[in-house]
Formats: structure tokens, C-alpha cells, sequence
């Protein structure tokens, strides 16, 4: 009993130097109070810290010690300070030791697993016997859940809170509601905004909640709405931040609306909400998208007012204008940003590379490409795919090929984008042998092929005549739940109409039309070709009734033809049938 009067420095020496056997010695208590002798729970701490599998030799270790005291659970996460060793411990206690956690070391675990962001390991903690976590606790709970993208289950804590009359705050809600749009679930933000409004906190909602509505709208390309919303806030004197305006400005591009940009960009300037570098970012995004050449017009004006453009926007302005046939001043624009030190990333390299294997400048991207790998950017599956597509856009089928069959030598994985970029190259280049080979090899390595894996060989197999292999691998699209372009299947109505089998052509027609998919101009006008030369003159009245209904017209040569035709056939027109469709025609 001598030693419970010793200084803590003397039990400190016990411990350095024989910890294990001299505490076995005199832990013979049922209990060890916390206050007084804290380097017990160090001890343990450095022990669960370091040791490995030190939960099958605690006990042996210190066999009188109580662990089952909460007061040395609660002093033990004071000092471990890590929260998933603290879980861990925590689990070792209810596990091996009999431990029945109370509402003080529930709520201690539960706080310390939340500020860590560990809220997978929390909300494993609601499920102990009797634990209720306070209010506050669920409020943080609810951010850090929202943060990690857990959004269903913080609509869930919202609904517990409104059971117990417990209103969370507006800071709360909009972590919660940023949290959804994040990850997508703009229904999620109603459901949420509705809770507001039925538990009163609308009254208090601050400019912040309206921004995140606004950019709702706008992911739901819901644009108008957004904007309605932003007149009234604005009518009662609150102002969003500039990401909500850029959210409206690239939903109005998207829409073609730039009278709404415009207006936008004039309603910034006036609430002193200056348009900031991103703004002018998403402008000339929405409008190189569309090959709008008025994107450039609007980088230069970007610059004349004093911006300076970084990379990503120099790269937005890149690929915007090689995508538009512009290469010229993409090189142009290139060579400024290189003068102003603003270096290309690979990514910059890649969209360049891609601009004149599309011009067919091949000596360009091999110079380009060479040089982005010696600036320290390794070859990737991207960079390889761009090559392999120029190499197939110029014919150069072998010299893809043995780029294809060198990136394993250079430990570059061949992904699907690349297996289908050779596949697409090798099947332009009437290559469909080996096309074949390469598709039934990229199944072999484990990957599953896509739209793009299928589509260049169905329009191969058609031209080539092979048209009921196509059908086939048609249907092995829909067997993997694969649904074809509408283009795929005017492929295989063509195919089937070269073939002369017009009565299936026919067919599939109808299917394309049940299916709601349009087809294509020359679809119709083969088929009406195809079934003249059968005199089928019944089918091509309702052909051609389709083509009209479809919006297209039928071409002037075979108008005449059409009508040399039925006048030598005599073939019986109720009501003038034939002379109304001519006439809309």
C-alpha cells in the first residue's frame, strides 16, 4: 500500500524500466483512478500504438488492471489522440473485456471519429445500446458526412433531429445541401430545402442556401429557373457569389442564350461582383463548345482588359480552336503561352497532338510528342490512343499497330479507349480481320467492350456485305445491355438493302421507328431504291410517307424516277395519294 503514496516521477522510473513485471506487482486494484495515475494510461497508449497484435496480449500483461473503468477509456482517448487506435481499443474492450460503453465514452468516441472525418467508423456507433449523441455532436456529424459525400445518410440524421423538435442550424443545412450538389443529388437539395421550410429556418436563410439553389436549377439544366430566383434575391438586396453566376453563365452558353450572358455579366459589373478570371472561363467554354468562333474574340477582349489567361485556359482555347478546324491559330495561341512561360502539361501536349494528327500533320506530332516525353511526362494510354487514331486518320495502320504492341514493353496499360481507338482505325482502313482480332483479344484481357468497341465493326461488316454478322453482334450489344447509336442501325438497313434483301430492311425500319430512333436521310432513300428495283411500289408509298413525316425530302433524280415508274406500272393512286406526297415534297 506503500507505493499509492509514491511521486508520479517514481512510478515513472518503474515503468522505463521493468513496466510489465513491476506494475504487475501493484495493479492489484479493482479499479485505477484516472487523476492520479495517468502514466498507466501512456503506457497503454504507446503499447496499442506500436506493438503489433497487441490485443491477444494486454490482458496476459496486466491481469489485475480494470479496463472495463470508463474513466480510463475516456483518459485513454484524451491521450492516444488518433481516432481509429482509439475505435480499435474500443473494440478490443467490448470484445475481450466485457466492456458496456455508457453515453460519457459513446459520445467521447463518437465527437473524436467525427472531427477526424472518420464517419463510415461513426455512424457504427449509433448502433450501441442506449447512445443518443447530443445535438451538437449530430450537427458536426452531419457536415463531416456531407463533406465525404455520405449525403443519404445526413438526410437521415436531419429526419432524426426533426423527430426530437431539434432545429439545426443555417450553416448546417448548407454544408448539407453543398455536400448534395457535389454529389449529384439535386433531388436530394429539395428534400432538404423542403425540411427547411416545414421546420421555419427559411425566414433565416442566407445568401449562401441561395446559391446552392440557383446551382441546382442549373445541374438540372434548369437554367430559367435559376435566374428567376436570382432576379428576386436580387430584388431583395442579396448579391450570390461569383461561382453562382459563372453556374448560370455556362447553363445560359449551353443554351445558346448569350443576350442572358451578356445581361449577366452586366448585372456582376453593377453589384460590384467583379467577373473574375473563371467567369470569362466559362464563357469562352460554352462557346468553343458549340464552334463558336466569337470564344476567341472574347479571349482577346479577356486580355485587353488586363487578365491574365493561365494554362487551363489557354488549353480551353487550344482544343477549341483544333476542334473547329482553326489549327492555325491554335499554334498561334500556343507559341504566345510558351513566350509568356506558361509551360504546356501533358495534357496541353496530348490536345496540340490530337490538333495535327487531325490537319495530318504527322512530322508535328511526332516532334510534339517526342518533346512532351523528354520535359519528364511519361507515355500514357492517353497519349498512346491519340497517336495510334492519327496513325490509323493517315492510313498508317502498321505503324499504329507497333505502337499499340510497344506500350507493354514501356509498362503503359492498354485500356479500352485505346483497344478502341485501333479497332475504329483499323476498321476506316478496311482492315476488318484484324479489327476482329483485336476485339475478341480485348475481351480475353478482361475488359468489356463498349458502344465504341461494336459500332466501327457492324458499319464494316455492312459495307462489306456481312450484314447478318452485324445483326449478330447488334444483338451481343443489347445481351450486355448496350444500347446502339441510331446510326448502327441505319448501317444495318443499308447493309441489308446492298445485300437486296429489302423485305428485312423493311422490318428493321419499322423497329427503328418503334424504337423512337430517326432515321437517317439516306436511309430512307435507299431503301426506296432498293424496293424500286423489286417493284414493290405498295412499300415505297409507305416508305416514303415515313420519309416525308420525318421532315426530309426526296432527291429531285429519283422524284422523276419514282414517277416514270408508277405511270408505266399504272399503279392506282386513291385520292391522289402519290400527287399529295409529291406536292409536299
Amino acid at each position: 500500500m506503500l507505493i499509492r503514496h509514491r511521486s508520479s516521477s517514481f512510478l515513472t522510473f518503474l515503468l522505463r524500466h521493468n513496466p510489465i513485471s513491476q506494475f504487475r506487482n501493484f495493479t492489484s486494484y479493482s479499479t485505477y483512478p484516472d487523476p492520479k495515475y495517468p502514466n498507466f494510461a501512456i503506457e497503454i497508449c504507446r503499447i496499442t500504438r506500436t506493438m503489433p497484435r497487441w490485443e491477444n496480449t494486454l490482458l496476459s500483461q496486466y491481469p489485475n488492471f480494470n479496463f472495463n473503468d470508463p474513466s480510463f477509456f475516456l483518459l485513454y482517448i484524451n491521450l492516444q489522440n488518433n481516432a481509429l487506435l482509439s475505435l480499435r481499443f474500443f473494440h478490443w474492450l467490448c470484445s475481450t473485456c466485457g466492456f458496456s460503453p455508457d453515453q460519457a465514452s459513446c459520445s467521447a468516441l463518437f465527437n473524436v471519429l467525427v472531427d477526424a472525418g472518420a464517419c463510415k467508423a461513426a455512424k457504427s456507433l449509433l448502433e450501441c445500446p442506449g447512445f443518443t449523441p447530443e445535438n451538437g455532436s449530430l450537427e458536426c456529424y452531419i457536415r463531416g458526412l456531407s463533406s465525404s459525400g455520405m449525403v443519404e445518410d445526413a438526410a437521415e440524421v436531419f429526419d432524426e433531429l426533426k423527430k426530437v423538435g431539434f432545429c439545426p442550424s443555417v450553416a448546417t443545412w448548407n454544408a448539407a445541401l453543398l455536400g448534395c450538389l457535389k454529389a449529384g443529388r439535386t433531388d436530394l437539395v429539395w428534400t432538404l430545402y423542403e425540411h427547411m421550410v416545414e421546420s421555419g429556418v427559411v425566414a433565416s436563410i442566407d445568401v449562401e442556401t441561395v446559391g446552392y439553389l440557383i446551382k441546382a436549377f442549373c445541374a438540372e439544366n434548369n437554367v430559367s429557373k435559376g435566374y428567376e430566383l436570382l432576379r428576386e434575391v436580387l430584388d431583395n438586396g442579396l448579391c450570390p457569389d461569383n461561382l453562382v453566376f459563372n453556374a448560370l453563365i455556362s447553363g445560359f452558353c449551353k443554351e445558346r442564350q448569350y443576350g442572358r450572358v451578356s445581361e449577366l455579366l452586366h448585372i456582376m459589373i453593377e453589384k460590384n461582383c467583379k467577373p473574375d478570371i473563371f467567369t470569362y472561363q466559362e464563357i469562352i467554354n460554352g462557346l468553343l463548345k458549340r464552334k463558336n468562333p466569337e470564344g476567341l474574340r472574347v479571349f482577346n477582349d479577356l486580355k485587353d482588359r488586363g487578365y491574365f489567361p493561365d494554362r487551363v485556359v489557354y488549353t480551353t482555347m487550344i482544343k477549341g480552336l483544333c476542334e473547329m478546324g482553326s489549327f492555325g491559330e491554335a499554334r498561334k495561341l500556343w507559341f504566345e503561352m510558351i513566350q509568356k512561360r506558361i509551360l504546356p502539361n501533358e495534357y496541353t501536349y496530348n490536345v496540340m497532338i490530337h490538333g495535327c494528327c487531325q490537319i495530318g500533320d504527322l512530322a508535328k506530332a511526332w516532334k510534339l510528342y517526342k518533346e512532351m516525353c523528354g520535359r519528364g511526362y511519361k507515355e500514357t494510354a492517353i497519349s498512346y490512343s491519340i497517336m495510334i487514331s492519327g496513325l490509323c486518320f493517315s492510313g498508317k495502320t502498321s505503324e499504329a499497330m507497333r505502337l499499340f504492341e510497344e506500350m507493354p514493353q514501356r509498362d503503359v496499360v492498354r485500356d479500352l479507349v485505346t483497344y478502341n481507338c485501333l479497332i475504329k482505325g483499323l476498321c476506316e482502313n478496311d482492315k476488318l480481320v484484324e479489327a476482329t482480332k483485336l476485339f475478341n483479344d480485348l475481351q480475353a484481357q478482361g475488359l468489356e467492350p463498349s458502344i465504341y468497341s461494336f459500332t466501327p465493326l457492324i458499319k464494316r461488316l455492312c459495307k462489306v456485305g456481312e450484314t447478318q454478322e452485324a445483326i449478330r453482334l447488334l444483338k451481343d450489344m443489347r445481351d450486355r445491355h448496350l444500347e446502339p447509336t441510331s446510326s448502327t442501325n441505319d448501317h444495318i438497313i443499308i447493309g441489308l438493302c446492298k445485300e437486296g434483301n429489302s423485305a428485312q430492311a423493311m422490318e428493321w425500319l419499322k423497329n427503328m421507328l418503334s424504337w423512337k430512333l430517326k432515321p437517317q436521310e439516306r436511309t430512307f432513300e435507299r431503301l426506296i431504291h432498293s424496293l424500286s428495283l423489286e417493284d414493290r411500289l405498295d412499300d415505297i408509298m409507305v416508305v416514303l410517307d415515313l420519309m416525308l413525316r420525318a421532315g426530309y425530302r426526296l432527291e429531285e433524280g429519283m422524284t422523276h424516277a419514282l414517277v416514270s415508274k408508277f405511270s408505266k406500272e399504272s399503279f392506282h393512286l386513291d385520292d391522289l395519294c402519290f400527287e399529295k406526297i409529291l406536292e409536299s415534297n
